[in-house]
């Protein structure tokens, strides 16, 4: 699989520091409070599952699928919700966790779908941020790493469900996902 990448973005050491930075971050922020971090699947089930273990608070844990994409490499700007969260939020501080923010057309719908179920707060926290593609206004609160405008798979980012169970990301060579 790796011989399927152009290059490796970021390795497997450079994401776990990472992680365990943003894990430090959001303990200090939520000390004393009642948060639920609700992870995207499936794609951000791994930085998740990594960024609990270093945020030193009690949390609830959630789980929503939202999808935008299919099995596309771009979106389709039609976000569908297909999962929703199993409990409700209502006065709790909300932390959306996400493996990535390209259009955030995706993220922007969530973060309001949340908000209308009157939580105290609702921040996100992504591993990947592609600022050069934003179509509306959203800005993650974490980001662990800010990356140019190409298509990267790898912990738990997919290319048709493929290359999740990498432990780097990397840039995916164009001919696997670009044929005419």
């Amino acid at each position: 699989m790796v011989n399927d990448l152009e290059e490796i973005l970021l390795s497997e050491e450079e994401i776990a520091q990472r992680v365990k930075e943003l894990g430090a971050e959001i303990t200090e922020d939520y000390k004393g409070c009642d948060l639920v971090v609700v992870g995207i699947l499936k794609g951000a089930l791994m930085f998740m599952a990594d960024l609990i273990r270093y945020i030193k608070i009690p949390v609830l844990m959630d789980f929503a699928v939202v999808s935008s994409y299919g099995a596309s490499t771009e979106t389709s700007g039609v976000v569908r919700i297909l999962k929703d969260l199993d409990q409700p939020i209502e006065g709790k501080h909300v932390l959306i966790v996400e493996d990535i923010i390209d259009s955030g057309l995706t993220m922007h719908y969530l973060v309001r779908i949340l908000e209308s179920r009157k939580p105290a707060s609702v921040k996100v926290c992504t591993l990947l941020d592609k600022p050069s593609r934003r179509k509306v206004d959203i800005k993650p609160d974490y980001c662990g790493f800010s990356i140019p405008d190409k298509f990267v798979v790898g912990y738990g980012l997919d290319y048709a469900e493929y290359y999740r169970n990498l432990p780097e990301v990397g840039i995916l060579k164009e001919e696997l996902y670009n044929k005419c």
